[in-house]
C-alpha cells in the first residue's frame, strides 16, 4: 500500500521514532520544543518527550552548536536544528573546526556522532542573506557527510541514518518542500526504513540524457522530463541524495548509457555541486562515451534578488532544464 506523506511529517516520524529507539538521541535548537518548531518540524515531540530530549535554546547559535559538539563527543546523539542553514554560519567553527576534524585529529578515539539539520538553499521572497544553498560549501568538507533529501521518502530514510550514524552529518533540507506530500510506501514508514548515505537513486529511466539533481531541483527535473518526453526525448533523472560522499558511480553508468550529461542545482555555479560532477566524470572511465559537452544548470552567480520576479529568474526553471537539454543533444 502507498499513501501520501509530506517531507514536514516525514521528517517528523523520523524524529519521533529515533528519539523512541534511542536514548541518546535529543533535539535542540530555537522555537524546536514548545512551539512545535519554527517550521513544526518537531511538532509534538516536546510534549511526548519533556525538556531533556527537546530543549529551546536562546538565539545563539555558535552557543547551542558548541553545546551539541560537546554533548555528541561524550556519545550523545545530538540533533542540532539551524532555523536555516544561512544562520549556520554563526556556528560554522563548531559545525567544520570542533565537528568535521575531531575524529581525524583524535586519530580515531573521539566520534562525534551528531546530525546539524534545517532548511537551505532558497526559500521565497527572504532576500540574499536568507537564500543561499550551502551543499557546496559543506560538501566541501571532509569528515563531514552531507545529504540533501527531496522526497518525503529521502527526508525519513536519509534523517534515520544521519541520527544512528557516527560522523557528524549535515542534513540540507527544502523549507519549500516541507508542504510538499509525496507517495510513501508502507516500507518506507516502517521503524527500521533507513537510505545509506553515499548512495544516489534513480527516479525515472531513460535513454536520450542523464539529469543529476539534488533537492528541490530533483522535482524540476522529473516535470522536464515529462515536457520532453512528449517529444520525444528521454531523460534519465538521477536524485544524489547525498553530496558528501557522491555517489559518482551511479552517474557514470547512467552517463554510459544516455551519452549526454545535464546537471541542474539551485546553487551557484562557481565551484557548485555541477561543477563538481562535471569534473569527476572527466577524470573517469564516463568521459569517453560523452558525446556532448556537459552542461551545468544552476542558480544565477548573483546575491538573491528579493523582488519575485528577479527571484524566480534566479532559480533553475523547468524551461531552463529543457534548455539545457536541448542544447546538449544539440536540437
Amino acid at each position: 500500500a502507498v499513501s501520501q506523506v509530506t517531507v514536514r511529517d516525514a521528517l517528523n516520524q523520523a524524529l519521533d521514532e529515533e528519539l523512541e529507539r534511542d536514548e541518546r538521541v535529543f533535539l535542540l535548537g530555537e522555537e524546536v520544543a514548545q512551539y512545535d518548531g519554527a517550521y513544526k518540524i518537531s511538532r509534538g515531540l516536546w510534549k511526548k518527550y519533556g525538556d531533556k530530549r527537546v530543549i529551546d535554546t536562546p538565539i545563539s547559535e555558535m552557543g547551542f552548536a558548541g553545546i551539541a559538539v560537546g554533548a555528541a563527543m561524550v556519545w550523545l546523539r545530538p540533533v542540532c536544528e539551524f532555523m536555516t542553514f544561512n544562520f549556520s554560519m554563526q556556528a560554522i567553527d563548531q559545525v567544520i573546526n570542533s565537528a568535521a576534524k575531531t575524529y581525524y585529529m583524535s586519530a580515531g578515539s573521539i566520534a562525534v556522532p551528531i546530525v546539524f539539520r534545517g532548511p537551505n538553499g532558497a526559500a521565497a521572497g527572504v532576500g540574499a542573506q536568507h537564500s543561499q544553498c550551502f551543499a557546496a560549501w559543506y560538501g566541501h568538507c571532509p569528515g563531514l557527510k552531507v545529504v540533501s533529501p527531496w522526497s518525503s521518502e529521502d527526508a525519513k530514510g536519509l534523517l534515520k541514518a544521519s541520527i544512528r550514524d557516527d560522523n557528524p552529518v549535515v542534513m540540507l533540507e527544502s523549507e519549500l518542500l516541507y508542504s510538499v506530500p509525496f507517495e510513501m510506501s508502507d516500507q518506507a514508514q516502517s521503524k527500521e526504513f533507513v537510505i545509506p548515505i553515499g548512495k544516489a537513486k534513480i527516479e525515472r529511466q531513460g535513454t536520450h540524457i542523464t539529469l543529476v539533481s539534488h533537492s528541490r531541483s530533483v522535482g524540476h527535473c522529473v516535470e522536464a522530463a515529462a515536457v520532453l518526453s512528449k517529444e520525444g526525448v528521454e531523460c534519465e533523472v538521477v536524485n544524489l541524495r547525498t553530496i558528501r560522499p557522491m555517489d559518482i558511480e551511479t552517474v557514470e553508468a547512467s552517463v554510459v548509457k544516455t551519452n549526454h550529461l545535464v546537471t541542474v542545482e539551485g546553487g551557484w555555479p562557481q565551484f557548485g555541486v555541477g561543477a563538481e560532477i562535471c569534473a569527476r566524470i572527466m577524470e573517469g572511465p564516463a568521459f569517453n562515451y560523452l558525446d556532448a559537452p556537459a552542461v551545468r544548470v544552476t542558480g544565477a552567480d548573483v546575491p538573491m534578488p528579493y523582488a519575485k520576479i528577479l527571484e524566480d529568474n534566479c532559480i533553475p526553471q523547468v524551461k531552463d532544464i529543457v534548455f539545457a537539454v536541448k542544447k546538449a543533444l544539440n536540437i
